[in-house]
């Protein structure tokens, strides 16, 4: 893992320290209805402000394509992240210029100001340097503490660690270190369990991992695709026709690199895709063509509880079967229950990640049990697939 300054390297006391977190989080009627993600940036926002630091809080929320659009605010976030943080926060209505500079020299050693949406400013998603530099002036160090965010090469991911002495924030840097844990540097034999509905989203994921991990586990309809490319009968399951190839090209891939690739060996089917509609659990071979498949069987959880037995670390990202909609979600609720009790025995490493997969083990109620569950969607998704971030390639940049 290439090395990078964290909050112990810094000496903030008096220090103006703008802070890149990620608090674009679910709101309804001006009211923050999930604080998931702010809490994940709490502890880094808290530390600065105990070692008085001025703290300055950057974000983005939604889309708003570099204009002001009044209902994308950060404003009505001013409360829970006080709430969360159990002190006050002040807020700017720009995060450059004279009303943001005004906010910050206000600030006293300790006190911590929201600046609004960065993505107000086209500067910020096009990584504009003058727009960096201006909201660089605001600050003395920068820490950034947005995973979530750091596979996109904006002004205050990428650019501002470029312009002044950066660091990760804690959240940041607990993200890297179990990533690092799960696929930079693992304790082998590693198991990858990968699901979704679509091959085509995930090539460049399935290519990268049957090169690094020793088993790689393919679990909802993108199995579908898998167990058609060997010639199995899917009926009406949702698969990719077109995709076929793929399948076949990233088997090929595992022989070569000594990946097992593991499928479904039975299924639960249906004949029609609602709430405890009919359905019957058959091998993979006895689909009927008015049937489709909707989650994994029993006989396919015993045997991942046994490939469990002989992984030391596991990686997962997306559910075996349509969880959303029971009794479908019998499948990766039982799978994800076996990985919480490995990890809690001490047997495992298990680090999971995608909005889906969080969903999943939330329902599950196992999310607590696993070793670290990512809330970032694209940056866990492109770490898998080994693509450098540029958030954390800025990082690393400043060296140490």
């Amino acid at each position: 893992m290439p090395a990078f300054r964290t909050l112990d390297d810094l000496s903030v006391r008096g220090k103006r320290v703008l802070v890149r977190a990620d608090l674009n989080v679910p709101m309804k009627d001006a009211v923050v209805t999930d604080t998931v993600r702010i809490e994940r940036q709490a502890p880094t926002i808290r530390e600065l402000a105990d070692k008085g630091a001025k703290v300055i809080v950057l974000s983005h929320f939604d889309r708003p394509k570099g204009k002001v659009v009044p209902s994308m605010s950060l404003r009505p976030v001013t409360a829970a992240l006080a709430k969360v943080l159990g002190r006050p926060v002040a807020f700017a209505a720009d995060c450059i210029g004279e009303v943001a500079k005004a906010a910050v020299a206000k600030l006293k050693d300790g006190d911590v100001l929201l600046l609004e949406n960065t993505r107000f400013h086209a500067g910020e998603e096009k990584n504009d340097p003058e727009f960096a530099r201006q909201v660089a002036a605001l600050g003395d160090i920068f820490v950034n503490d947005a995973f979530s965010a750091a596979h996109r090469a904006h002004a205050t991911t990428e650019g501002l660690a470029h312009l002044m002495p950066s660091a990760a924030g804690r959240s940041m840097e607990q993200e890297l270190t179990h990533l690092d844990k799960a696929l930079g540097d693992p304790e082998r034999p590693v198991t990858a369990v990968i699901g979704g509905a679509k091959v085509s989203t995930k090539i460049a994921l399935l290519e990268n991992l049957v090169q690094r991990v020793e088993t790689l586990v393919i679990g909802g309809a993108m199995a579908n695709t898998f167990l058609a490319a060997e010639g199995i009968e899917v009926g009406k399951s949702l698969y990719e026709p077109d995709h076929l190839q793929t399948a076949r090209r990233v088997i090929h891939l595992s022989t070569e690199s000594g990946c097992a690739v593991f499928l479904p060996s039975d299924v639960v089917v249906a004949k029609e895709f609602k709430a405890n509609a009919p359905h019957r659990t058959v091998g993979i071979g006895s689909v009927a063509s008015d049937e489709m498949i909707l989650d994994v069987g029993p006989a396919t959880i015993e045997a991942f509880a046994k490939r469990l037995h002989n992984t030391r670390t596991l990686v997962w990202n997306g559910p075996f079967g349509a969880f959303e909609t029971p009794p479908f979600d019998a499948g990766t609720v039982a799978a994800a229950k076996l990985v919480a009790a490995a990890t809690k025995a001490g047997q495992l490493l298990s680090v999971a990640g995608g909005g889906d997969t969080v969903a999943a083990l939330n329902q599950a109620g196992v999310a607590d049990a696993f070793s670290y569950v990512s809330t970032a969607g694209g940056a866990f998704l492109e770490w898998l697939e080994g693509q450098e971030l540029p958030g954390v390639a800025a990082l690393a940049a400043k060296g140490m």
